[in-house]
């Protein structure tokens, strides 16, 4: 049986392209195998961020986690925090990861190009080392993750080699498993940009009532020539909405295209809007069911002490190779 990793960091409000690309798929994790799903609230410490807004992030994103469709019978939700093991291996891992590896992490130098030397903390040049030690815990084999972390599963891979040439086979060599329909959905202003979280008329965000992400799908800029076609090339507009509506009726993207093929700008934008509408309204309605309710709280202490006793084996097993007293 597989067993699979992922989390969202709660450094931000979610946008339709977390739903998409994350959010959406968890469920069917869940019937593939063993699963753990996880709030990487270490991770939002590596930039500035307000404590009120990690907390209420946090629950966020535990409720988008069961309203989307997770069951904790099946999956193990948690917070990273909650389970101290995470930052135990990461202290031991460290020392079998290279800077100039960690130098070459696109997402560090991407960063990086935005902020002054005095602003560039420890904790985002090692966020990869931190990564490896969530998800060699669980013995993960399958990481779904976006492409823009998919580097960072392969540095794990690279650690993971390293150190069971050195130890023996201790560590499970994990794969990341990147979705073919939806894996970037980019902004509805500039379809030449990932949607991120910080444009609000680019981006949809999952807080945004019905009729705003209906404004945002209809103002959504489109491309030279009045009728729908694929081509991503040339028509990056109508292929980010194409990849929408295919991700959000879970169809291929060809077949999508093929079903509008033709179809004047506006009408097309109304289907997708419709499509939206149609997913996004009963997933609202559970997610403010579980918010209020506060059940969300439960199932994050029960997954928590289910990861614990998972983790700690790992964390044991490591310590023992590499001559660290077990008491």
């Amino acid at each position: 049986m597989e067993r699979i990793l992922s989390a969202i960091k709660p450094t931000g409000k979610l946008t339709l392209g977390n739903y998409i690309g994350a959010l959406s798929h968890f469920k069917d994790f869940q019937d593939q195998g063993e699963s753990f799903i996880f709030i990487a609230d270490l991770h939002a410490l590596t930039l500035p961020i307000e404590p009120e807004d990690l907390r209420n992030n946090s629950r966020d994103i535990a409720a988008f986690y069961i309203a989307s469709g997770l069951d904790p019978k099946k999956t193990t939700m948690f917070l990273q925090s909650s389970v101290s093991a995470h930052a135990e291996l990461n202290a031991i891992v460290q020392n079998y990861l290279y800077m100039g590896e960690l130098k070459r992490m696109t997402q560090f130098k991407d960063k990086c190009s935005k902020m002054a030397d005095t602003a560039i903390g420890m904790g985002i040049f090692a966020y990869p080392v931190l990564m490896a030690a969530d998800i060699l815990l669980y013995e993960a084999t399958e990481v779904p993750v976006g492409e823009d972390q998919a580097q960072h599963v392969e540095l794990c891979r690279d650690l993971v080699r390293r150190f069971n040439h050195r130890y023996g086979e201790i560590l499970k060599l994990p794969k990341a498993v990147v979705p073919t329909v939806g894996a970037r959905i980019m902004s509805l202003t500039d379809p030449t940009k990932k949607m991120s979280k910080s444009d609000p008329k680019g981006d949809i965000f999952l807080h945004d009532d019905p009729r705003a992400m209906r404004k945002k799908i209809m103002g959504a800029k489109t491309d030279m020539g009045p009728t729908v076609t694929l081509d991503p090339q040339e028509k990056p507009g109508i292929a980010n909405l194409l990849t929408i509506y295919a991700a959000l009726d879970r169809i291929p993207l060809e077949e999508a295209a093929h079903r509008f093929d033709g179809y004047r700008y506006g009408d097309f934008k109304k289907a997708v809007a419709d499509k939206l509408d149609e997913v996004m309204i009963p997933f609202k309605a559970r997610y403010q069911e579980i918010v209020d309710s506060g059940s969300y709280l439960d199932v994050l202490r029960d997954g928590a002490r289910k990861a614990r006793a998972v983790a700690n084996k790992t964390l044991h097993k490591v310590q023992e190779a590499v001559g660290l007293l077990t008491l």
